[in-house]
């Protein structure tokens, strides 16, 4: 549960929302791509940039989103699509 103005979108709203989002491991969905990426990062044959973030393994992520809609300070009903996971699954 988050106030919708701590969303970061902009909104004026003093009301809650119930905010779903995907966490967890997927090391058990790992593919060669995966595997022969950990690898190579571990030896150190491939590095990467100074800005650039190299995951090994598939993220947790939503694969379906819902809508949330809610009234901000001006009695005006807001609705902001595919803001909440409805659900998870490992991508990579």
């Amino acid at each position: 549960m988050v106030k919708v103005r701590d969303l970061g979108l902009g909104f004026n709203s003093d009301e809650i929302v119930l905010f779903k989002y995907c966490s967890g491991s997927c090391h058990r969905a790992r593919s060669n791509y995966d595997l022969t990426l950990g690898s190579l990062l571990r030896q150190q044959l491939i590095s990467p940039g100074p800005q650039e973030r190299v995951l090994s393994h598939p993220c947790c992520r939503p694969t379906r989103y819902e809508a949330v809609s809610f009234m901000d300070v001006q009695n005006t009903w807001q609705t902001v699509e595919k803001l909440s996971a409805a659900e998870c699954s490992c991508i990579g």
